[in-house]
C-alpha cells in the first residue's frame, strides 16, 4: 500500500462515521535534486507547479477539518494508472506505423509520410482513449483510498 499525507479539508457526519473531503498536493521529486535548476524535467515541472488532489473517504475516526492525515491506497491502482497513460500511446503508434507500412507498400510504393501519418493517427487515437479510460480508473482508485492514521493539527510557523 503506498501512503500519502493530506489535510482534511472538511467533515460531515453520517450514519456510518464520517465522510471526510481531503487535499493532497502531489509533489515531483524534482524540486529535491541539485540540478533542477538547470534540467529540462526540472523546469517543467517548476512551470506547471503541483496539483491538488482531492479525495472523499469514509471513516469511524474523528477528525477535524485541517489536520494533517495519512492516507493510503493500493499501488495495483498506480500501476495500471501508468501503464494505461504511457503503453497505450505507444502501442497504438507502432500499430499505426505497422498498418501504415503495410497500406504504404500496398497502394502508394512505399512512401514514408503515409506510415509517419498512420502513426500520428494511431497515437493520438491512443492518447484520446487513455484519457477516457484514465477517468473511469481515477474514480475507482479514489473508492480505494483509506485512512491510515491522524497525525494531528499542522505547524504554524511564526514570523
Amino acid at each position: 500500500m503506498m501512503t500519502a499525507l493530506a489535510t482534511v479539508a472538511s467533515v460531515s457526519a453520517t450514519s456510518n462515521g464520517y465522510n471526510v473531503e481531503l487535499n493532497c498536493q502531489r509533489q515531483s521529486s524534482c524540486s529535491h535534486c541539485s540540478s533542477s535548476g538547470s534540467c529540462g524535467t526540472g523546469v517543467v515541472s517548476k512551470a506547471f507547479g503541483n496539483k491538488i488532489l482531492r479525495w472523499t473517504l469514509n471513516t469511524t475516526q474523528v477528525v477535524r477539518k485541517g489536520q494533517i492525515v495519512e492516507i493510503g491506497f493500493p499501488e495495483k491502482s498506480l500501476l495500471q494508472s501508468a501503464a494505461l497513460v504511457y503503453l497505450l500511446p505507444l502501442v497504438m503508434l507502432i500499430i499505426g506505423a505497422l498498418f501504415g507500412q503495410s497500406v504504404s507498400l500496398q497502394y502508394f510504393s512505399n512512401n514514408e509520410l503515409v506510415v509517419i501519418i498512420f502513426s500520428i493517427l494511431c497515437a493520438w487515437l491512443g492518447i484520446t482513449l487513455a484519457k477516457r479510460f484514465s477517468k473511469i480508473l481515477e474514480a475507482r482508485s479514489g473508492k480505494e483510498v483509506v485512512l491510515v492514521r491522524v497525525l494531528g493539527d499542522p505547524v504554524i510557523q511564526s514570523e
